[in-house]
C-alpha cells in the first residue's frame, strides 16, 4: 500500500511538469495529455523497477519521449483540429513571465520536424547533454549533434522569417 501511496503522489507532484515536457515535444495540449497519460499508465506498470532507480525523473522522462516518438512512427499523427488552444504562460527562469518570447518560440518549435524538436526540447529545455540525449534517442552522440545543429537552423529561419 505505501509504494502505491508513493506512486501516486509522485504522480500528483510531476504531472505539471510531464505535460509541459509532452506540449513542447508534440505542441498540442491534448495531445500532451495523451502522452502523459499513456505515460503514466505504463509507470504504474513497471513501478517497482522504476521506483528503484536512482534519478526517477530521468526513467519517466526516457518513458515520455519514447512514448511521443513511438506514436510518431505508428501514423496516429493523422488527427483533426477543430481550434486552437491558446498554449499556457510561460514563465522564465528568474520567475518573471516573458508571454510573448514564449509564445514565440512555442509557435516557432512547431515548424520543426518531431526528431528534431525532440532533441532540442531534451538539450535546451530539460538541460541534458549530448550523451544524456543520446541514450533516450538510442542514437549516436553525432547524430544528436547533428540533429540539434539543424533543428537549431530550422528555428532560426522560422523565427527569422516571423520578424519580416
Amino acid at each position: 500500500m505505501r509504494d502505491e501511496q508513493y506512486y501516486v503522489d509522485y504522480v500528483r507532484l510531476r504531472t505539471p511538469w510531464l505535460r509541459r515536457v509532452a506540449y513542447l515535444l508534440c505542441q498540442d495540449w491534448h495531445r500532451a495529455d495523451d502522452l502523459v497519460q499513456v505515460t503514466i499508465t505504463r509507470l504504474y506498470v513497471h513501478w517497482r523497477k522504476a521506483s528503484r532507480t536512482d534519478n526517477l525523473d530521468g526513467y519517466v522522462r526516457t518513458m515520455l519521449l519514447r512514448v511521443f516518438l513511438s506514436e510518431q512512427r505508428t501514423g496516429w499523427r493523422a488527427r483533426v483540429r477543430l481550434f486552437a488552444e491558446p498554449p499556457e504562460r510561460s514563465v522564465a527562469p528568474t520567475g518573471e513571465h516573458d508571454p510573448d518570447t514564449g509564445l514565440t518560440v512555442r509557435a516557432a518549435l512547431r515548424a520543426v520536424p518531431e526528431r528534431q524538436r525532440a532533441t532540442l526540447v531534451l538539450r535546451y529545455y530539460l538541460d541534458l547533454s549530448v550523451a544524456e540525449t543520446a541514450e533516450i534517442l538510442r542514437c549516436s552522440e553525432g547524430t544528436v549533434k547533428s540533429q540539434t545543429a539543424r533543428g537549431l537552423d530550422a528555428l532560426r529561419r522560422t523565427l527569422t522569417t516571423q520578424e519580416s
